[in-house]
């Protein structure tokens, strides 16, 4: 509590959004710990129906920019409020509705929305609430906090599940998941303010020098789409793993995600972002080997084993990304430009992941599970290949010179 008081300061509401981060994480845990389960069993979804659907789940990261254009004029706590309903409705939904694929959908897009709008928005507040110059630290109490909350739901979920062997409790838990929502939207009303929700800061920023950053934006987009929509799911359909084994590996590939991050970012620093993003997504070339041709190689049951190994080595690897964003700060003339440089790739990320996770679907029903993997593959040699057109950080810095 202590070092809370060192980051931020007193006369700010902080600790009330630190409980609804917490709360909001812990539903969120539920929630995507079993959904992948809930739609293959319960909902009926097939290969292309889960591209669909993650095309509706991402649709919102899209329209958020015109979103909160419109609604430029309400503070910060006021879109982070809003963001808080639109949850509780979609979570609402899941547990209230039938199990539908189009009331499904509808249900996962409209919680989509509101979680987008609180990702802008709580990022916003916890550095308006930090002490000057403790803005750094404020944001990795705000992602500690809200990883902790997701890991219990996870592991809550590995708990239930596996203690709960017929008629598994989807329903039961996205009610619990709802109340959760509904208990974190009433600890933001305790959030009052007028912080500024834009800043009148630049949506978008394109400039010539960043044009291969975009595109390497492009690239790690479309790569990553196919592990995190297609990974959960072909354990489910191809091996049959449970809604346990499903929470439980992603409870995993998040511990492994958090031990690993430091370490990865002391590797970008000593080898240089060029060379961390040529590796990585060299690595991503036998990952999605295996994945994609494990049953042929192994007896079913090792393969799963083997696949599972993959999809926490993914999201380790992922975590290179953080290169992209050295570049652009190397590349950069302040601190705002970095911002904003960054803030339009991850738009561009959002819209060629719409549309990978439609042609993912479409790849995997029409020629299997081997050949979308082949494309991720693909897709991770092309940005490898891109990657070696950047210029390291000494090149650049002899350019300056």
């Amino acid at each position: 509590m202590n070092r809370l008081k060192e980051i931020f300061s007193s006369n700010s509401k902080y600790k009330a959004l630190l409980v609804t981060i917490l709360i909001t994480g812990l539903s969120y845990g539920l929630y995507k710990g079993m959904l992948d389960n809930y739609l293959a069993e319960v909902v009926k979804m097939g290969e292309m129906d889960r591209g669909v659907t993650e095309f509706f789940r991402e649709l919102p990261g899209i329209l958020l920019v015109f979103i909160l254009a419109v609604f430029y004029m309400l503070s910060a706590e006021t879109m982070y409020k809003a963001g808080a309903v639109i949850m509780l409705a979609g979570m609402g939904m899941h547990a209230a509705l039938p199990a539908t694929k189009v009331l499904t959908t509808l249900a996962i897009c409209l919680y989509s929305l509101g979680e987008h709008i609180q990702l802008g928005m709580k990022s916003t507040l916890v550095m308006g609430y930090a002490k000057p110059e403790k803005g750094g630290a404020a944001l990795g109490v705000q992602s500690a906090v809200s990883q902790i909350g997701t890991l219990a739901g996870y592991l809550v979920i590995v708990l239930a599940f596996s203690l709960i062997a017929q008629n598994q409790p989807y329903k039961l838990f996205f009610g619990i998941a709802a109340l959760l929502a509904a208990v974190s939207f009433l600890f933001s009303l305790r959030i009052r303010g007028k912080s500024e929700a834009d800043a009148h800061k630049r949506r978008f920023y394109f400039h010539k020098k960043y044009g291969k950053y975009y595109m390497l934006e492009m690239f790690y987009g479309a790569r990553k789409q196919v592990f995190f929509t297609f990974g959960p799911y072909v354990l489910i359909l191809f091996y049959g793993a449970n809604a346990a084994i499903i929470s439980l590996l992603f409870a995993i590939s998040a511990v492994a995600c958090f031990i690993a991050s430091p370490v990865v970012g002391r590797i970008i620093d000593r080898l240089g972002y060029k060379v961390v993003m040529v590796a990585d997504t060299l690595i991503l070339v036998i990952v999605c080997f295996f994945y994609g041709f494990a049953h042929h190689l192994f007896p079913r049951n090792i393969a799963f084993i083997v696949c599972c190994v993959n999809y926490v080595l993914d999201a380790v690897i992922s975590l290179a990304s953080m290169a992209a964003n050295v570049y652009v700060k190397d590349l950069a003339d302040n601190a705002d430009e970095v911002k904003a440089t960054i803030s339009t790739g991850v738009s561009i990320n959002h819209v060629i992941t719409i549309f990978i996770a439609l042609f993912g679907g479409w790849v995997w029903e029409a020629l299997g599970i081997e050949t979308l993997f082949i494309v991720s593959a693909v897709l991770g040699l092309c940005n490898s290949a891109y990657a070696m057109t950047i210029k390291s950080r000494g090149q650049l810095e002899n350019l300056s010179a």
